[in-house]
């Protein structure tokens, strides 16, 4: 029964990664964007509050969320 919840629960952290992702806006092309995406990443004060932050945030958790149960996932086994 853990173990049915717990892939309940990782298919859907699955699904709020992919979904997540593809809501992100896609960065500038080529090295110049490279280098003024991680300026803005690194230098902008208001940075944390945009929309892009927030998703780039929830990405991580959700992510780090999918990762946790895998490996609970695989260790139940």
């Amino acid at each position: 029964m853990l173990k049915l919840i717990l892939t309940i629960i990782q298919v859907l952290s699955g699904i709020a990664v992919t979904i997540v992702v593809l809501m992100q806006s896609g960065k500038s092309a080529g090295l110049s964007g490279a280098i003024s995406g991680g300026a803005d990443t690194f230098l902008g004060a208001g940075k944390a509050k945009t929309l892009d932050a927030t998703l780039a945030k929830m990405t991580k958790w959700f992510a780090l969320l999918f990762v946790v149960l895998t490996l609970v996932l695989n260790l139940i086994k």
